[in-house]
C-alpha cells in the first residue's frame, strides 16, 4: 500500500513528458518561386527546399511566378485569400515585387519569411527590422554577396599576378561583367568587386558591362572587349563576371578568339551551377562562387525550429549566411552531389539549432555542409 502511495504521488509530481512537436506537426509553408520553371539557379533552390522539407518533416507547396511581377503578386494574394492558409509563406522581395503580398500576410495574420531579398530603401526605413512594424513578417535570411565578390576579386588578381599576366604598361587589365544595375543582389555583388579592386595599384577594370545574367549576352560583350583590347595594345588578365552563366559565355568567347580559357585568361563566376562545376573540373573557369541556392534549405531548418518553439531571433530575425567558392582543390567534396542534384544526400537534421539546445545560433558553411553529407542519417 504505501508503494502504491509513493507510485501515484511520484506521478502526480513528476508527470509524463508529452512526445516531441516534431512528430506531433508538420509545417505547413508555401514557396512563392520568382523564377521561371526551368530556371536552373531558382530550381535549385527548390530542390535543397524539398530535400530538407522531406527530412525535416514540413510539408512545403512551391508555386513559380515565372519572373513576372503581375503574376506575383496575383498567386501571393490568392495565397494569402485561401480559407486554410499555410503555417509560413516564404517569399522572396526582389525590386520590392512582393511588397504588396507581404503587407496582405502580415494582415491576415500568416507568419512571412523573406528570402535572399528583403526591403531596401524606403521601404526599409519604413518597416525595419522583421517583427518590429510588421509583427507577422518574422524573419529573413540573404546571403553574404559581398564577401563572394572580395573573394573572386582576390582569386581572379592573384592568379592573374602568378602568371604574370601583365599589359605593357605593367597593370593586370580585367572585365567584369554584372547582373544589372538595379536588383539589390546585383548592386551588392558589383559593390563588392568595385570596392575591392579600388584599392590595387596594378589592377585596372577596363570596362564594366552588364549582361543581364545570361551567357549569350556576356558572350557578345567578352568578344567586344577583347577586340578592343587587341586593338588598342593590351593584354586582358582575366574576367569577373557575377553569376556562372556569364562566366560560361565569357569563356566561349575567349576560345572564339584563339585564347586558351583558364591559361591566357582566368575567368571566376557565381552560383556553384553543374555546368560551372565542369568547367572548373576541365580548367576553364578558375571558380564559382556560392552556394545561396542552399537558402532554400536553409529557411526550411530555420522554419522548422520556429515551428517547434527554437526562435531563431535571439540576435536578431534578419540573419545572413556565408557563401564559400568551390575551385579545383575543393571539387570532389560536393560537387557530385551538386551536378547531380542529389541533395537528399545531405543530413538537414545536423543543422538545426533545436537539436543542440542553442536557438539561432546555425553553422551553414561550406565546412559544415560537407560534414553533413558524409553523416549517418537519422532515422
Amino acid at each position: 500500500m504505501k508503494k502504491l502511495c509513493l507510485l501515484v504521488l511520484a506521478a502526480f509530481l513528476f508527470p509524463a513528458q508529452a512526445p516531441a512537436d516534431p512528430i506531433l506537426k508538420r509545417p505547413q509553408i508555401v514557396f512563392l518561386n520568382p523564377g521561371k520553371s526551368g530556371e536552373v539557379f531558382w530550381d535549385l533552390v527548390s530542390d535543397t527546399m524539398r530535400a530538407a522539407a522531406s527530412q525535416l518533416h514540413v510539408d512545403v507547396e512551391i508555386i513559380h511566378s515565372e519572373r513576372n511581377r503581375r503574376m506575383l503578386n496575383d498567386l501571393g494574394m490568392a495565397i494569402v485569400g485561401r480559407p486554410a492558409h499555410p503555417d509560413y509563406l516564404i517569399l522572396v522581395n526582389e525590386e520590392s515585387a512582393a511588397t504588396p503580398v507581404i503587407e496582405a500576410a502580415n494582415a491576415r495574420g500568416i507568419k512571412v519569411f523573406l528570402l535572399s531579398n528583403a526591403f531596401t530603401g524606403e521601404e526599409a526605413k519604413k518597416y525595419g527590422a522583421p517583427r518590429e512594424v510588421l509583427q507577422n513578417w518574422i524573419g529573413s535570411l540573404t546571403p553574404d554577396m559581398p564577401a563572394a565578390s572580395r573573394r573572386m576579386a582576390s582569386a581572379l588578381i592573384e592568379t592573374a599576378r602568378r602568371a604574370n599576366h601583365v599589359s605593357a604598361d605593367g597593370k593586370l587589365h580585367l572585365l567584369a561583367l554584372g547582373g544589372d544595375e538595379l536588383t539589390p543582389n546585383s548592386i551588392t555583388r558589383n559593390d563588392g568587386f568595385t570596392a575591392f579592386v579600388a584599392g590595387k595599384s596594378d589592377v585596372v577594370v577596363d570596362r564594366f558591362l552588364y549582361a543581364n545574367w545570361n551567357a549569350a549576352e556576356a558572350e557578345t560583350l567578352t568578344a567586344r572587349y577583347l577586340d578592343w583590347a587587341e586593338h588598342s595594345g593590351i593584354r586582358p588578365a582575366g574576367v569577373w563576371a557575377a553569376n556562372d552563366p556569364m562566366a560560361l559565355g565569357a569563356i566561349e568567347a575567349i576560345a572564339k578568339k584563339g585564347l586558351v580559357p583558364g591559361k591566357d585568361m582566368a575567368v571566376v563566376g557565381l552560383n556553384w551551377s553543374p555546368e560551372a562545376l565542369d568547367a572548373i573540373k576541365a580548367g576553364k573557369l578558375l571558380l564559382t562562387d556560392g552556394g545561396h541556392f542552399f537558402g532554400g534549405a536553409w529557411s526550411i531548418v530555420m522554419l522548422r525550429d520556429h515551428a517547434d518553439g527554437c526562435d531563431f531571433a535571439g540576435d536578431g530575425a534578419a540573419k545572413t549566411f556565408p557563401l564559400a567558392a568551390i575551385d579545383q582543390s575543393n571539387l570532389a567534396q560536393l560537387g557530385g552531389i551538386i551536378s547531380e542534384r542529389r541533395f537528399e544526400a545531405i543530413r538537414f537534421e545536423q543543422f538545426l539549432a533545436s537539436r543542440r539546445g542553442r536557438c539561432g545560433a546555425y553553422d551553414f558553411s561550406l565546412d559544415a555542409l560537407v560534414r553533413a553529407a558524409r553523416a549517418p542519417m537519422q532515422n
